[in-house]
């Protein structure tokens, strides 16, 4: 009986997961999913969590549920530290591994360009706790404002700058004017109309959505000044001390609220060189997402740089349709039993972003073709809800949307926050 060889993947998203779906069964190997987390979760509706429009449980799923359904499949929580390729080791924060291939699907993190202040004081958007984080910011400081005494320094609070005018920031801005425009007042009765502070979202780029088509930025850049949304293109924010932004044009903005949504890049790690790492820290790979330097590991997703796709030079967009296709490839490939590998070929199947209720854009693959509006919209949400791990994720999200669609209100502004003892349990973990 021939033995099963051992394949350590690091990263249970979009990618890491449909991996494991599409080799989980296989008699031919023996998987161990290593995540810092102990569940997955849906990116895309991170900024509805943050928002208090969806509660955490409704976009995440703990692994080792997902995983009971493979005999072959076991689960690590920790962290990868460093990647021993010569002894085919990796070493996580609490304890060590051995592989006979490694999958790294370990996706993003936060990019500040080095910006210590930004880094420090800004409120980022890439992770639930970040998106607990800053539903507790943005509820305490709304609660905050109804206790000072002068409208200017009211306004800091009720301030909000976004950098980064892709699908995260539009359609952030695009919510919290909406907020703005049905929930605040109602809730806050203290405030006036003259209190509330501006939403400015901010961005190098020359339009919003700046990788969909010219169509759907100049809807959504009509949308956002319809709902309020101050646009600021071709400006990047330089500086941020906590209660002023400063940006590129010499502007100054009066706000202690910067959500950060500017930038990702791949999370690096010990025990690779230089060498192996392209635009945006990716890691190097031919075209069946193999490592140019190590020829038992494997990078999919967003941390993964494909080499040698004429159409993609610069890499494959980091979204999920990459992700989950890489995975699919580099399955099928493992099956093939010494068979000729299939190089990997991505199918653009378009892009969606949504700005609010019933407002959304759709380009249509390679940018043929565009909708917009309430129909869009609607794809919009029945992409996402299928895009959801778990059947009871699906109804559940689906219920609160219909919710706030029918109420114009969400249900979830609770300021949750963890207790000190809580925070030492955790750093034990």
């Amino acid at each position: 009986m021939r033995k099963a060889k051992k394949v350590v993947v690091v990263g249970g998203g979009f990618a890491g997961l449909e991996f494991i779906e599409r080799l989980g069964h296989s008699a031919d190997y023996e998987i161990v999913l290593v995540d810092t987390n102990n569940y997955n979760f849906f990116p895309p509706l991170i900024y509805q969590v943050s928002t208090g429009f969806m509660e955490p449980s409704a976009i995440s799923y703990p692994f080792r549920k997902i995983l009971r359904k493979f005999d072959n499949v076991h689960f690590r929580l920790g962290a990868l530290e460093k990647v021993v390729p010569e002894e085919n080791k990796i070493i996580l924060s609490n304890g060590e591994f051995d592989y006979d291939i490694l999958v790294l699907a370990t996706g993003t993190e936060t990019n500040f360009f080095g910006n210590k202040n930004i880094e420090e004081k800004s409120l980022p958007m890439k992770t639930i706790s970040d998106a607990l984080s800053l539903r507790n910011v943005i509820l305490t400081r709304l609660d905050r404002a109804t206790r000072i005494e002068t409208r200017e320094e009211r306004k800091k609070y009720l301030t909000f700058v976004i950098a980064g005018a892709g699908p995260t920031g539009v359609e952030l801005s695009g919510i919290l004017a909406e907020m703005k425009a049905s929930i605040i007042m109602k809730d806050y009765p203290e405030l006036d109309k003259e209190d509330l502070g501006e939403i400015h979202l901010v961005d190098g780029q020359e339009a919003v959505l700046a990788a969909m088509s010219k169509n759907a930025q100049a809807y959504t850049s009509k949308k956002l000044s319809g709902l309020g949304v101050i646009q600021l293109m071709n400006t990047l924010v330089k500086d941020f001390d906590g209660e002023t932004v400063y940006l590129s044009n010499g502007e100054r903005i009066q706000s202690r609220n910067l959500i950060w949504a500017a930038g990702v890049s791949a999370r690096t790690f010990e025990g690779f060189s230089q060498d192996c790492y392209g635009i945006s820290k990716r890691l190097k790979t031919n075209v069946f997402n193999q490592l140019l330097s190590h020829k038992n590991i494997y990078a999919l997703g967003d941390c993964c740089l494909i080499q040698g796709d004429e159409k993609y030079p610069k890499g494959h967009p980091q979204l999920a349709q990459p992700a989950l296709q890489q995975a699919r490839n580099l399955a099928k490939n493992l099956r093939r039993n010494g068979q000729e590998w299939k190089p990997f070929q991505y199918t653009d199947k378009g892009s969606l972003a949504i700005i609010g209720r019933n407002k959304a854009v759709l380009d249509f693959p390679n940018q043929k073709h565009f909708l917009k509006g309430f129909l869009a919209w609607l794809i919009w949400i029945l992409v996402h809800i299928a895009g959801l791990v778990n059947f009871k994720n699906k109804i559940r999200t689906l219920y609160n949307w219909l919710g706030y669609y029918i109420y114009k209100d969400q249900y979830f502004r609770m300021i949750i926050k963890p207790s000190e003892r809580g925070k030492s349990k955790e750093k034990q973990v």
